[in-house]
């Protein structure tokens, strides 16, 4: 290699090959979890639709759908202890007999 004594890569090339090597596993962990968050968004989007701030699913229907009760940006906690699980703005607050109420944030 030419240059100096203490090059590690022999082109702009070669060093960025290597960086971008050794990110892979972090970057495609986060861009599966991203995936997923939106794609939970969509379906909670989906089911309150045409304006409607809250509808009541079983979580059947939910799942069917495709969405992963695993994956949320945020929790809300109401001052009655209810906690409401988001994905970024779109909701959901388990009910008694693995109902949902599925809400939209208006804030």
């Amino acid at each position: 290699m030419k240059g100096r004594s203490d090059k590690k890569f022999c082109d702009d090339s070669c060093r960025n090959n290597y960086n971008n090597g050794l990110k892979a596993a972090d970057e495609n962990m986060i861009r599966n979890i991203n995936n997923a968050l939106r794609k939970n968004r969509r379906i909670l989007a989906d089911f309150l639709h045409d304006g409607m701030d809250k509808v009541k699913l079983p979580r059947e229907k939910l799942q069917t759908a495709g969405f992963h009760f695993k994956y949320h940006t945020h929790t809300y906690q109401t001052q009655k202890g209810h906690i409401y699980f988001f994905c970024y703005d779109y909701g959901y607050l388990p009910l008694e007999g693995d109902w949902y109420l599925l809400v939209r944030d208006k804030g």
